[in-house]
């Protein structure tokens, strides 16, 4: 607001100006670095997709797959199948029809068993009797 502030804040000093002159400031950037994501968001060429083979469940999976892999509701059939039929299923048979490596089959039907529901009926369920605790002397 005064008037004294304003005209120092304004006039040039010569000494600091020849001292500014003198100063010289080279700056370089450092070399870019592409990080390298694997090829996860720019595929490097067009992945090739199978169709599924999913029968009456086609509605609860995905229409297309790349080959290679497979589909959660593919997955849980192909091992329900070689579990009923292993004889007609084998690992073989799966990596041809599913487009998969024979290793990856071997490991996936080693690894991953599905459930086996068991349904008892009512008459050869026992009922549990409760009985005295015994006594401790």
């Amino acid at each position: 607001d005064s008037p004294e502030i304003k005209d120092e804040v304004l006039r040039k000093d010569d000494r600091f100006l020849t001292l500014l002159k003198d100063v010289y400031v080279e700056s370089k950037d450092p070399p870019v670095q592409v990080k390298d994501g694997g090829g996860e968001h720019l595929p490097s060429k067009q992945e090739e997709k199978r169709l599924t083979k999913l029968g009456h469940l086609e509605a609860l999976d995905v229409k297309k797959v790349p080959k290679g892999k497979i589909s959660l509701v593919e997955a849980l059939t192909l091992l329900n199948n070689h579990k009923l039929q292993p004889q007609i299923w084998t690992a073989e048979k799966i990596a041809a029809e599913y487009s998969l490596e024979l290793k990856e089959v071997n490991s996936l039907l080693e690894f991953f068993i599905p459930f086996t529901v068991l349904e008892f009926r009512k008459e050869t369920k026992k009922a549990i009797t409760s009985h005295k605790p015994k006594e401790l002397t």
